[in-house]
């Protein structure tokens, strides 16, 4: 049987919405869209570039937890509600993912709560 495990970071969101941060099956990690929220204090910053680095953090986190690394990284997806604010992130972005290389889209959406500026989705394979 293929294992499955759900990863949870303590985000309250989490809990209130019903979902994981992230979920193993077999040897893909999913990791859910993550935005620069400071889960430890629930806090958010008002600078995009702040949020996608918090986010970023958030996301390695659940991937540590799976086994995976950035350079597991095979696609991700960025969300953003202003497409002005993605080329600020870009040297954030290249420096986690410049020499991996994942497949990548940029989707200019709305976001769940005003204050998010950045929001990051990522699926990964776990080393053998």
């Amino acid at each position: 049987m293929t294992e499955r495990r759900a990863i949870l970071s303590g985000s309250t969101f989490e809990e209130e919405i019903g979902y994981a941060r992230a979920v193993i099956d077999g040897d893909r990690v999913h990791v859910s869209g993550t935005t620069g929220y400071d889960y430890a204090t629930m806090t958010i910053s008002d600078d995009v570039v702040e949020q996608a680095e918090q986010a970023l953090r958030n996301v390695e986190a659940a991937l540590a937890e799976a086994g995976c690394s950035f350079a597991d990284v095979v696609r991700v997806r960025y969300l953003l509600p202003d497409r002005a604010d993605f080329p600020p992130c870009w040297p954030v972005l290249r420096r986690r993912f410049g020499d991996v290389r994942p497949a990548a889209t940029m989707l200019v959406c709305g976001l769940a709560d005003p204050r998010m500026k950045f929001e990051i989705e990522v699926y990964a394979r776990r080393p053998a």
